[in-house]
C-alpha cells in the first residue's frame, strides 16, 4: 500500500474510532416526561401546570384529556422559551404572563381605522337587532294578589311601592327587572302578550306552573342596525381577538421548527397518543 493510501486508510479508521468513542445521549430519568429543544421537562412541572389549570393533579382524568392538556403545556414551555429568547420575559419564566407577553409583542400593533370599517361592511348584518322590550313583572303564588298588582299599575301607582307592598304581605312574591329582550328570548306564551303592549302597559295576568305573573313594559325598542359607532366596542374586540389567534397561528409554527420535541410516554402515568413523536432510548436493549 502506499504511503497516501496509508493514510486514507488511517484517517477512516480514526473516524470509526471516533465514532465508537462518541458517548451515546444519556436517557432520560424516571422523572423526565419530554425534551423540548434539548431540555428536559419533568413530571412535576406538568403537575403544577394541571393544578394551575384544572385544580388536580390529572388522576381523575382520562387519557385523552390528559393528553390535551400535556400537548397543550410543552406548547406554552415552547412560547414562554421564545419569549424568554426574545427579552420579552426574564430567564427562566415558564409561566402564562411570559406567552401573553409574547402574544402582545406580536400583534402589537392597532388595527387602523380603514380596518375596523372594513370589518363592519363585511359583517353588518350580524349588528342587526331584533325588535325588543325593557320588560319588569310581578310574580306572585296567589291569583289574587296579582290581579291587585295588575290593577294598581294600571291605575298609575308606582312600581316600587306596588312591589313593596306585595313584600309585606304577600311573602311568595318576586319581582323585578327584567333587562331588553328580544321575542325570542321570553317563553311563546309570554311573548304574544307583552310584544302587543305599548310603553308604560301593563298585561293581564298571566298563570304559569309556577305563580302568577303581571308584566310592565318599560319601553319598546325597535328593529335597528347598530351603526358604525355604536358597534365599534364590539368590532375592536373582535378584531384583536381574530389577530390574537392570527398572531399565536405564527408563534405556534415558529416554536414547532425551532424546538424538536421528544415525549416520553414510558415516564407518564397516562396512555399519551399526543402530536408529538414518541421516544423510548435504548429500549432495544
Amino acid at each position: 500500500m502506499s504511503g497516501r493510501g496509508v493514510a486514507r486508510a488511517l484517517a477512516a479508521l480514526a473516524l470509526l474510532f471516533a465514532a465508537a468513542c462518541a458517548r451515546r445521549p444519556e436517557p432520560p430519568g424516571p422523572d423526565v416526561v419530554a425534551r423540548l429543544g434539548g431540555v428536559d421537562v419533568r413530571h412535576a412541572e406538568f403537575d403544577a401546570f394541571l393544578r394551575d389549570n384544572v385544580g388536580e393533579s390529572g388522576g381523575a382524568l382520562a387519557s385523552e384529556a390528559l393528553t390535551k392538556l400535556f400537548d397543550q403545556f410543552l406548547l406554552e414551555r415552547a412560547l414562554s422559551r421564545l419569549a424568554v429568547e426574545r427579552r420579552l420575559a426574564p430567564a427562566g419564566d415558564t409561566r402564562a404572563d411570559a406567552v401573553e407577553a409574547l402574544l402582545a409583542a406580536e400583534a402589537r400593533a392597532a388595527p387602523a381605522e380603514a380596518e375596523l370599517a372594513a370589518f363592519y361592511e363585511a359583517h353588518r348584518a350580524e349588528f342587526a337587532r331584533p325588535e325588543r322590550v325593557e320588560l319588569r313583572q310581578i310574580l306572585t303564588e296567589e291569583r289574587t294578589a296579582a290581579e291587585r298588582a295588575r290593577r294598581e299599575l294600571s291605575a298609575g301607582a308606582p312600581f316600587d311601592g306596588v312591589v313593596e307592598r306585595l313584600g309585606r304581605e304577600a311573602g311568595g312574591a318576586r319581582s323585578g327587572d327584567q333587562g331588553v329582550l328580544t321575542r325570542d328570548e321570553l317563553p311563546r306564551i309570554f311573548a304574544e302578550v307583552v310584544f302587543k303592549l305599548g310603553e308604560g302597559e301593563v298585561s293581564a295576568v298571566i298563570a304559569a306552573e309556577y305563580g302568577f305573573h303581571v308584566f310592565q313594559v318599560v319601553r319598546r325598542l325597535p328593529a335597528e342596525t347598530l351603526s358604525f359607532e355604536a358597534a365599534r366596542p364590539e368590532i375592536e374586540r373582535r378584531v384583536a381577538a381574530t389577530r390574537a389567534d392570527e398572531a399565536l397561528a405564527r408563534l405556534v409554527q415558529v416554536v414547532r421548527s425551532r424546538y424538536a420535541v421528544e415525549v416520553f410516554d414510558r415516564n407518564l402515568p397516562f396512555t399519551y397518543r399526543g402530536i408529538h413523536p414518541v421516544s423510548r432510548p435504548y429500549e432495544s436493549r
